[in-house]
């Protein structure tokens, strides 16, 4: 028998404060991710659960 645990982890839309561009992240990313149209970071790795510095839109399931 398989039991899948519940995550915590979660896929987020979030949206860039300078340019307004959206995409979606890994709420615990283990790298920087950058704006793809302005090259802002939107978020910043810290050791678990990420610094988002982009406004949130969306958890996405």
């Amino acid at each position: 028998m398989v039991v899948f645990q519940n995550t915590r982890s979660n896929f987020l839309r979030v949206k860039c404060l300078d340019c307004g561009n959206q995409q979606i992240v890994f709420d615990r990313a283990a790298s920087t991710v950058q704006c793809i149209i302005c090259g802002k970071t939107l978020v910043k790795p810290k050791g678990g659960k990420s610094q988002i510095t982009a406004q949130i839109v969306e958890v996405l399931d």
